[in-house]
C-alpha cells in the first residue's frame, strides 16, 4: 500500500470515526426521494451527502483517491462495522471487499441514487450488514460529465429531470479506457482498485436498443474468459441465485439484451467485455465482475429501486459465499503457469446455448412517417413471452504460450507508467548482458478510418515470432510472468491481443520507416550487394519470375533489395517487448 494512502487512511479515520454515532444535523433523505423518484442528485449534493454520512456513522469512511480529469478527485465510500485504527485495507483484513462504479456514463445516474440509499440503509441498520464483507462505492466515477449536466442528451431515456453527459471533462468515453488508460480517472481507479483488491465488482448503467418487459438486465463478466472454476462458479451457481433472489422479491431479471435494430426473438449473444470496458479490467484479477443495465424506457423510479434491490441481493449472495468466492479466486490467480496456453482472441461457441424465456414486446417493420424507409416499431399492448436461444458460451481461437518474462527496453516509459499503475512487479536490469528472446515481428495489421476515443486503434494483428540472442542493455526493465497481474501482463504486452498496447498505438513508431534510399544512389549499391551475395539474388530473381506486379514495380524491386542488405533499419516493424522463455 502506498505510505500516502496509508497516512490519508489514518488521518480520515482519526477525525470521521471517533463515537459509534455523532449527531449530525443533516437530512439523509435522498433528492431522488424528495422528488418521489424524478430527480437524481447533483455532484455537490452527492458528496455532500456522503460527508455527512460519514461523520454521522463509524460504519462510513469517506476517502479523497486520485484526481480525475476534471479536477476533482475520486471519493471511495466504505461500509464496514469493524472498522479498526489500520482501516479495511490492511493486508490482514480477513474480509471479502466488493466495488461498485456508479456514474462512469453520467446520464445513466441509476446507480448514483441507489447507492446512497444502500450505504444510508446499511448505516442505519435498516439492512442486514454483511459479516464478511466490506461494501465500497464510488460515488460517481466521471466527475466531469456530472458536472455538465442536461436534460436532454440520453434521447432515448425515460427520467430523470436533468442528468450529466456521457463524455468525461476531456469527452472521453471513460467505460473504453480502463486499458489505454488516456484518462485520470482511469489512472485513480486503477489506484482505488489495487488498494481495494475487491473480490466482486458492480458497474451500475442504463442500456440502450430493443424493448422489453424488464427493468433489470445484468452483463456479467464472459465466464468461459474469466474461465476454470471461478468462471464455472459464476456461471453455474452466482448468476442464478441472483436471478432466483430477484424473482423471489418480483424483480425479473435477464442477461443484457445485445441487440441492435433488430427484436430478440430471434436470438442474441453474451457481450464480450474485452478488458477497454470495466467489467472486463476487472476480470484480469480475477474479480468476479458484473454491470447492471436497467432499461433506459421504464421510469427513473424503477429502475433505480430495482438497482438498489439487485445490489441488495448481490452483496448478500457474496455475503454467504464468501469463504468459497476466496478459494475459487486463489486457484483462479494461479492457473497460468509458464508454458501454459494463454487465450487471446475468442469467438462464440453456437454448438452451445441457453434457452431464456422472454418477455419482450412484439416488434415489426413498417414504414416511417419521415423517411418513408422500413423503421423496427415495438407494440407494448402486445406484450408476449417466448423462448430464446441465448448464445453465452465462447470458445478461444488463438491462443499464446505463456513465456516466463518481458524485457522492456527502458525508453518505453509510458509502458512502464501504466504496469507500475496496475501493481505489477519487474526489476531493473543491473549491467549489460545478452539474453536468448523471442521477437515478433508485425508481419500485418489493419486500423480505424475513424477516430475512436481518442485513437485509430489496430487490429487483426498478426505476427512471425523468430529466436536470437539479444544484447539487453543497463536500465532496462524485466518482468516475471508469474504473479497476480499475470492476465494483465498478457492481454497488454502480447500484441495480438484485442486490447493490447500495440492496437492502442502505444507502439506506433515501430510502424514508420525512418531511413530511406534515394532510388539512383542505391541501384549501384544494390548491384554490388546482389553480386555479393547469389543466394539472395537468386531469391529475387525467382520473386520477379513468380511475381508480375513485383516484376512491373521497380521501386518495389528496389526497396526488397534494400530490405535484405544491413542498410536496413532494424527497428522498422520489430516489435521492441521481447518474450523470454515459456
Amino acid at each position: 500500500m502506498k505510505k500516502a494512502f496509508v497516512l490519508l487512511v489514518s488521518v480520515l479515520f482519526l477525525t470521521s470515526c471517533g463515537s459509534n454515532e455523532t449527531p449530525v444535523d443533516f437530512d439523509f433523505t435522498t433528492q431522488f426521494e424528495k422528488s418521489n423518484g424524478t430527480q437524481t442528485a447533483t455532484y455537490n449534493e452527492v458528496i455532500d451527502f456522503y460527508e455527512n454520512l460519514s461523520k454521522a456513522y463509524k460504519s462510513i469512511a469517506m476517502y479523497r483517491m486520485g484526481k480525475t480529469d476534471s479536477g476533482e478527485p475520486l471519493h471511495l465510500i466504505t461500509f464496514n462495522p469493524d472498522r479498526s485504527f489500520e482501516s479495511e485495507f490492511s493486508s490482514e483484513n480477513k474480509k471479502n471487499s466488493i466495488l461498485i462504479n456508479n456514474g462512469i456514463h453520467p446520464g445513466e445516474s441509476d446507480g448514483i441514487d441507489a447507492s446512497m440509499m444502500l450505504m444510508r440503509d446499511l448505516a442505519e441498520g435498516k439492512i442486514e450488514a454483511p459479516q464478511n464483507t466490506i461494501v465500497a462505492v464510488i460515488p460517481v466515477y466521471n466527475i466531469g460529465g456530472a458536472l455538465n449536466r442536461n436534460s436532454g442528451t440520453r434521447t432515448n431515456q425515460n427520467g430523470p429531470e436533468a442528468y450529466g453527459f456521457r463524455g468525461n471533462a476531456r469527452n472521453y468515453d471513460l467505460n473504453r479506457d480502463f486499458i489505454k488508460a488516456d484518462t485520470k480517472n482511469a489512472r485513480a481507479f486503477a489506484d482505488i482498485f489495487h488498494t481495494l483488491k475487491p473480490d466482486l465488482f458492480i458497474d451500475n448503467h442504463v442500456s440502450n436498443g430493443a424493448d422489453y418487459q424488464y427493468v433489470l438486465t445484468h452483463l456479467f463478466t464472459q465466464h468461459n474468459k474469466l474461465g476454470g472454476p471461478l468462471g464455472n462458479y459464476l456461471h453455474e451457481s452466482f448468476v442464478p441465485q441472483l436471478e432466483d433472489s430477484l424473482a423471489v422479491k418480483e424483480w425479473d431479471i435477464t442477461p443484457y439484451v445485445n441487440v441492435w435494430g433488430r427484436t430478440p426473438e430471434s436470438g442474441f449473444s453474451q457481450f464480450f467485455d474485452s478488458p477497454r470496458y470495466s467489467t472486463g479490467y476487472t476480470t484480469l484479477f480475477n474479480t468476479l465482475g458484473m454491470m447492471v443495465e436497467t432499461h433506459m424506457l421504464k421510469p427513473y423510479k424503477d429502475r433505480v429501486d430495482g438497482t438498489y434491490e439487485l445490489m441488495k441481493s448481490f452483496i448478500a449472495i457474496a455475503d454467504n459465499e464468501a469463504e468459497a468466492i476466496r478459494e475459487f479466486r486463489k486457484i483462479a490467480n494461479s492457473q497460468y503457469k509458464v508454458g501454459s496456453e494463454y487465450p487471446l482472441a475468442w469467438k462464440i461457441d453456437s454448438s452451445q446455448t441457453t434457452t431464456l424465456s422472454f418477455k419482450g414486446y412484439e416488434g415489426s417493420r413498417v414504414p416511417s412517417n419521415i423517411t418513408g424507409a422500413d423503421r423496427l416499431k415495438y407494440d407494448q399492448n402486445q406484450p408476449f413471452i417466448k423462448d430464446v436461444t441465448y448464445y453465452n458460451y465462447y470458445t478461444p481461437t488463438a491462443t499464446v504460450t505463456v513465456p516466463e518474462k518481458y524485457i522492456i527496453p527502458r525508453g518505453y516509459w509510458n509502458v512502464m507508467q501504466q504496469l507500475k499503475n496496475n501493481n505489477i512487479k519487474y526489476s531493473t536490469i543491473q549491467k549489460d548482458t545478452t539474453y536468448t528472446v523471442q521477437v515478433y515481428r508485425i508481419k500485418d495489421y489493419q486500423t480505424r478510418n475513424n477516430a475512436y476515443e481518442g485513437h485509430y486503434p489496430h487490429y487483426n494483428t498478426q505476427v512471425e515470432v523468430v529466436t536470437e540472442e539479444m544484447p539487453v542493455k543497463k536500465g532496462d526493465y524485466i518482468l516475471k510472468t508469474q504473479q497476480a497481474g499475470i492476465r494483465y501482463i498478457m492481454e497488454t504486452l502480447e500484441p495480438t491481443a484485442q486490447d493490447s498496447f500495440f492496437n492502442w498505438n502505444y507502439f506506433d513508431t515501430i510502424l514508420q520507416q525512418k531511413e530511406g534510399f534515394s532510388p539512383y544512389v542505391w541501384e549501384d549499391k544494390a548491384e554490388v550487394f546482389l553480386n555479393e551475395n547469389p543466394e539472395i539474388k537468386a531469391e529475387f530473381e525467382a520473386k520477379k519470375a513468380s511475381d508480375p506486379n513485383f516484376a512491373n514495380n521497380w521501386y518495389a524491386q528496389l526497396d526488397w533489395i534494400h530490405k535484405q542488405s544491413n542498410h536496413y533499419e532494424k527497428s522498422h516493424l520489430r516489435y521492441p517487448i521481447v518474450r523470454v522463455g515459456g
